[in-house]
């Protein structure tokens, strides 16, 4: 259970694709709603709107379906390598969002999406 086999990586990184894909498909949701607030008077009719926004549904069961291909994951490979393995899906929403959703891309982000590459590449290879 040291090292980084094809079937451990396929689960961790199925689970890091549909953790991405929750994350862009709550800000569909949320550009479909606007700013949410939630108050007193109004968290249930928000939290209601948002159980029948049909990205948030999806965003949700995305959630869902990765914890537990994660879990298959984490069975195979210790935390201190599968948790870093994490931080691809903010290269992949980084990119995504650029292209769904208009977001800037500035030179600094790319030079930090770069840094993170780099270190997950450090931790996931073989000692």
């Amino acid at each position: 259970m040291t090292t980084l086999t094809a079937p451990a990586f396929a689960f961790l990184f199925t689970g890091i694709l549909l953790n991405a894909g929750a994350q862009l498909l709550l800000k569909a949701g949320t550009n479909a709603l606007g700013v949410i607030t939630l108050t007193r008077d109004n968290w249930f009719s928000m939290l209601w709107r948002m159980a029948h926004t049909g990205p948030f549904i999806a965003g949700v069961a995305c959630y869902g379906v990765s914890l537990l291909v994660w879990i298959m994951g984490l069975s195979r490979v210790p935390v201190s390598i599968a948790y870093p393995l994490l931080s691809l899906a903010y290269i992949i929403n980084a990119i995504a969002a650029y292209f769904l959703f208009g977001e800037a891309m500035t030179v600094m982000r790319w030079l930090g999406l770069g840094l993170i590459i780099a270190g997950v590449f450090l931790i996931a290879r073989p000692a």
